[in-house]
């Protein structure tokens, strides 16, 4: 008899973490295990990259409230959920008054706490022997779902945001695992609840690098050479991701105007979306880079532009572990990371890439000399072509939880 999963996820936009998703999905036994996964809010360009042996539950319209627009879930009726929203802010921002976070990612708990008495019990689902929540915040799991053993996943580096640890602690505590995807990311949790360090395992994040392949193909050279148009001595970089201040695309454009002053022409294309593109924006406008800094936008499908590129670049503030670092190598491709807290658990600095000084000067000069060293990217190159980095093995992991 099979065993059953249950998997939670807010949405299927395109990131880092849903990609993840997605190469776990694909790398699970389904021939032993049922998987069900429920998608909060059935939306995002990889909802048809979803493997067709996993059940997706239907919408449940409470749970698809949790993060649209306040005044489009009063407009539609669920006013309990919407004035939950509403005190969730306003119990932030009175957080925020006294500790002065340097972000806003606190609240995600305290609209867990708000909201999650207003959603239906998933009871009538059945128990299940594995329930995993694949996302921050992590509440909804923990007290809706019935299972043998519960997962959490951390994605992130728990040291670069802001959290209220005291409220967090006994929704974390209440889980069997706590996944984290890299040695450097447990660390990193851990520095804020180290009384939580039995329940630690190591989940890598799962690529299948045929897929990947195959993806890379699926685009015509005439379009991609239409996209991303290469001048006579030019190089191409490529940076995938949210445009969110994680990834630091803000200060591209600075790093890029430093390269041409030292001589390298460059063109450096980023696919994402988010709200920090207006920034980006400004940012290229004020370095007078339009012609060598491009927003592609939204791809559902980034590898063929991944192939295209001659250097991948990762120029994040801070990383978990990035998941288009680990695709960019299935690919072959150099890439170059800065030095985020959690590079080293990413990048073997030589070998399969090379990693940055974080400051844009100290970037731009070490790029602009890795541009140079084509016997260095063709060192890299030859290495990325004899190893592995599709961590199906990690499946076998999340499979002995169940």
């Amino acid at each position: 008899m099979k065993k059953r999963i249950f998997i939670a996820m807010h949405y299927m936009e395109l990131g880092g973490a849903e990609m993840s998703l997605i190469g776990l999905l694909q790398a699970l036994d389904h021939a032993r295990f049922d998987v069900d996964l429920m998608i909060y809010s059935h939306r995002g360009e990889l909802m048809e990259m979803i493997p067709p042996e996993v059940n997706i539950l239907p919408e449940m319209p409470e749970y698809a409230q949790i993060e649209r627009p306040i005044r489009q879930v009063l407009k539609d009726g669920y006013w309990r959920i919407a004035l939950a929203r509403m005190k969730a802010k306003w119990q932030y921002k009175r957080y925020a008054r006294s500790k002065h976070p340097r972000d806003g990612g606190a609240i995600f708990q305290y609209v867990d706490n708000a909201v999650r008495p207003h959603l239906p019990s998933l009871h009538h689902l059945g128990r299940y022997d594995l329930a995993i929540s694949f996302l921050t915040p992590h509440g909804i799991v923990l007290d809706k779902v019935q299972a043998k053993t519960k997962a959490a996943w951390i994605h992130t580096d728990y040291t670069t945001i802001d959290t209220n640890a005291e409220l967090e602690r006994p929704i974390w505590s209440g889980y069997d695992h706590i996944v984290a995807i890299s040695e450097d990311a447990a660390k990193a949790f851990l520095s804020i609840h180290p009384m939580l360090s039995d329940k630690i395992v190591i989940v890598e994040n799962i690529l299948s690098p045929v897929f990947v392949r195959e993806r890379a193909k699926s685009i015509e050279t005439s379009i991609l050479e239409k996209e991303m148009p290469r001048e006579p001595g030019e190089t191409i970089l490529l940076s995938v991701g949210r445009y969110t201040a994680a990834k630091n695309y803000d200060n591209v454009p600075d790093i890029c105007r430093r390269m041409q002053a030292e001589g390298i022409k460059v063109k450096w294309y980023i696919i994402g979306f988010g709200g920090d593109e207006a920034l980006i924006r400004q940012q290229i406008f004020a370095q007078g880079m339009e012609d060598n800094v491009i927003l592609l936008g939204k791809r559902a499908n980034p590898y063929p532009y991944m192939q295209r590129c001659d250097i991948y670049v990762q120029p994040s503030r801070y990383e978990g572990k990035s998941v288009t670092v680990r695709e960019a190598q299935v690919l072959c491709k150099p890439v170059a990371i800065t030095r985020y807290p959690t590079s080293t658990s990413q990048v073997e600095d030589g070998k399969d890439g090379v990693i940055l000084p974080k400051d844009n000067e100290g970037c731009a000069h070490a790029l602009a000399t890795f541009i140079r060293d084509k016997a260095r990217q063709e060192h890299i190159i030859a290495h990325l072509k004899t190893h592995d980095y599709g961590y199906a093995a990690s499946a076998k992991i999340v499979e002995d939880m169940a």
